[in-house]
């Protein structure tokens, strides 16, 4: 990783253990297209005690909390927020894409950078009242968490905070959560591009 990542929520791990969760993130120069650097978690997921480390991380964020259930958002908050759950022994919601929840959804439409999208969530799976934490694995421009946040609210939910491997500071996205209790393990400072 480049020197501009700050390690934040992974320093209770320790110097050497927090270092080794940064290195495991690969930066990839013009992925999905040119100017963009893509953060690849994919080692850090390969890697055992690393991946344990983090969810280690994440659940000592969500115990203070009051965690009843964790939502992850399509696709990688899936792969950080089911172990999470299964660490803080409480249920998992995943928050899809349009179409890959079998009916009745409740849905959330949002706008992007360039056009706009839908997350949906399955009717009756979460009961009202529930205290939700929404895990993923990057905090980019917050287009996705803000909708997901507004999808745990419409179906009665109460999200007491957000979660995050990675926050891409630069692009803004804690400032469209304002207001909310967000969390990251490590800080971009620049965009990287």
């Amino acid at each position: 990783m480049t020197d501009d990542i700050s390690v934040a929520a992974l320093s209770g791990l320790g110097p050497e253990r927090a270092a080794s969760v940064r290195s495991l993130i690969a930066d990839v120069p013009d992925f999905p297209t040119p100017g963009i650097m893509f953060r690849d978690i994919t080692p850090l997921l390969a890697d055992g005690p690393a991946l344990s480390d983090v969810v280690d991380a994440f659940a000592s964020l969500a115990s203070a909390e009051g965690v009843d259930v964790v939502a992850g958002m399509e696709a990688r908050g899936f792969l950080l927020g089911a172990p999470l759950a299964v660490r803080l022994g409480v249920g998992f919601l995943p928050l899809r894409k349009a179409g890959k929840l079998p009916p009745p959804t409740e849905r959330v439409e949002y706008d992007l950078e360039y056009g706009s999208a839908t997350i949906e969530l399955r009717s009756g799976t979460l009961a009202p009242g529930s205290r939700v934490l929404l895990v993923d694995d990057v905090l980019a421009t917050g287009g996705t968490a803000e909708a997901a946040a507004r999808l745990v609210e419409q179906c009665g939910g109460v999200v007491v905070g957000l979660a995050f491997l990675l926050e891409l500071a630069a692009l803004g996205g804690r400032d469209r959560l304002d207001g909310r209790h967000v969390d990251t393990l490590l800080r971009v400072e620049s965009s990287g591009e």
